[in-house]
């Protein structure tokens, strides 16, 4: 005998199997982003592009959006991460715990403790944070401040392996999301200011076995070494603590490396490959099949490990496969993905006082007469003045890229620093090891120490600006619908037209924002998430009016139509 209601419970039943296999296939991470209703990846799509094809939410309605559900975080560090979703499901990563919440109606699922050592703060270099996850087949894959990975059953949260990157006490920490390749997890690692020598390592997704581990700074005898002083590789920087991009059609990951250290480059002599570059890595093996540095001997702690977005625009007449960074040292970098290859590099800052441009025959920066001082000056007797500071012209907080616009939306600052370099020996046990004394930021004359700006990354020229008093520190997504969305450090999620930078909406969220938006649909309805909470090194140390009175606290929005 059928029974029609066993039938139709049943095609449901497999329905929602076969729609789980495929949300967590590594087929569908090619596909994430053009899935609506699933979010798989750190960066929403392998590229890092953080656009989104829905236009329920449009420029047209966007005044009616609000709160559907607001989740307390429970902690008040920095919450700089990106949500993942899956088959209507959230999952959160923090510093001190793995959360999963029902994407529809804001209740925690599971939350799975992260186990950190009690000494962990008297070794930490870079942040209390974590920034996101990757996700296949079931699985979570995070990393932790005190240097492990970390692989969950995303079912119910329960930990299937856990390996160890580095020793914390050495300075190491981790702090991003990791990247699935091929059939590895390759991670990187957070230390550069305490002298931390960088590294990426890929992980069997199975076992948690590594593969194979790649040092970021060149030793002698290898292509490279001749570019540092004796011994300086050792300790020299080059962490890798942003997450990659992958091209799986020409099978490369690209990965961005950090500052040298110290920042004193006079005690590090030389280019110090690979600092501040992009390498272009398979990722069956590790193998550096190209490399571009952005800032060769880096004296200012321009790290060049943020996002590196992949996408497609008309260079020299044709198509071109490309990579796009809004590099911190002030300058917009167009490279052919294929072969590194330079195709532009543009300043997009308001003020630079480090470099007259980019030699586009080398791929060189050109220095001014104030950079030529400093590579050659170990001690200085008085301070020196330099345009961007180290928080640089764009710091860590990820762009979006419209493919069909062909527009990068991107969040600046605009700000200096006085600096007086020194000798310094190495410290014995971790801690800030940068060969200089930092006297301080210089504000703009103006006062708006940032902006989110809109880019034609096939023309070099800027678009729009929207500026504030106070940079913006969140990430930023655009959408189908015209829109950009972003987050303020004095709390207000916003969103803006993506033709005219216009500010279209805005709502107060309770905290600083520094966490990355994603926009999602479900039961054909779209929504927007983002995570409230910052305490950011920024907020720290720029002496910002602007942040004075803002309160700490951790939560998870999401937005709907009204």
């Amino acid at each position: 005998m059928r029974y029609p209601g066993f039938t139709c419970a049943l095609a449901l039943a497999l329905c929602a199997v076969a729609a789980g296999a495929a949300a967590q296939s590594i087929d569908d991470l090619r596909k994430d982003g053009t899935q609506a209703g699933n979010i798989a990846t750190y960066g929403m799509g392998w590229s890092q592009q953080r656009y989104s094809p829905l236009r329920q939410i449009n420029t047209e309605n966007v005044q009616r959006l609000v709160p559907v559900w607001n989740l307390s975080l429970n902690h008040s560090a920095n919450a700089s991460t990106q949500p993942l979703l899956v088959n209507g499901t959230m999952y959160i990563s923090l510093h001190d715990a793995t959360v999963a919440v029902d994407a529809l109606t804001g209740r925690q699922m599971w939350r799975t403790p992260v186990k950190l050592p009690a000494d962990i703060n008297a070794y930490l270099c870079c942040g209390i944070q974590s920034r996101g996850m990757a996700m296949l087949d079931g699985v979570l894959y995070r990393t932790t401040i005190d240097a492990h990975v970390v692989a969950l059953n995303a079912a119910d949260g329960k930990v299937v392996w856990t390996k160890q990157a580095a020793d914390y006490h050495n300075g190491y920490s981790m702090t991003h999301a990791p990247l699935i390749a091929g059939n590895v997890l390759i991670t990187g690692i957070s230390g550069g200011e305490y002298g931390a020598r960088g590294f990426l390592d890929a992980w069997d997704l199975k076992t948690g076995e590594q593969k194979w581990h790649r040092w970021t700074t060149a030793a002698p005898g290898e292509k490279g070494g001749d570019t540092w002083g004796p011994g300086k590789y050792e300790t020299g920087g080059a962490t890798t603590w942003l997450t990659g991009t992958y091209d799986p059609d020409l099978d490369l990951v690209y990965w961005g490396t950090g500052n040298g250290s110290p920042w004193n480059a006079a005690a590090r002599g030389g280019d110090s490959l690979y600092i501040g570059s992009v390498l272009a890595l398979r990722p069956s093996t590790g193998e550096i099949v190209w490399h571009y540095q952005f800032s060769p001997g880096d004296p200012y702690d321009y790290d060049g490990t943020n996002e590196l977005v992949l996408g497609e625009l008309p260079m020299g007449g044709r198509p071109t496969k490309v990579l796009m960074q809004a590099n911190r040292n002030g300058f917009f970098y167009v490279l052919d993905r294929t072969n590194g290859k330079l195709l532009s590099a543009t300043p997009f800052v308001r003020k630079m006082t480090w470099a007259k441009g980019v030699d586009m025959a080398t791929g060189r920066p050109i220095d001014t007469e104030l950079t030529a001082m400093v590579r050659k000056t170990e001690q200085m007797t008085s301070a020196v003045e330099v345009w961007p500071s180290a928080f640089g012209g764009k710091n860590w907080m990820p762009m979006s890229f419209d493919p069909q616009r062909r527009v990068a939306y991107f969040n600046t600052l605009n700000l200096g620093m006085k600096v007086k370099y020194v000798q310094q020996p190495r410290p014995p046990q971790p801690t800030w090891y940068l060969g200089l004394e930092l006297e301080g930021f210089v504000p703009p004359e103006d006062g708006m120490r940032g902006a989110l700006v809109a880019w034609d990354p096939a023309t070099g020229k800027k678009l729009w600006e929207a500026p504030s008093k106070a940079p913006y520190w969140a990430g930023v997504v655009s959408t189908a619908g015209g829109l950009v969305f972003t987050g303020a450090q004095t709390g207000e999620f916003m969103a803006f037209d993506a033709k005219t930078g216009k500010k279209l909406w805005q709502f107060q969220t309770g905290s600083g924002i520094s966490g990355l938006p994603i926009v999602w649909e479900r039961n054909g309805k779209q929504y927007v998430t983002v995570t409230s909470g910052a305490a950011t090194v920024y907020g720290a140390l720029a002496g910002d009016p602007e942040l004075a009175n803002v309160v700490p606290g951790s939560s998870l929005w999401t937005f709907a139509l009204q």
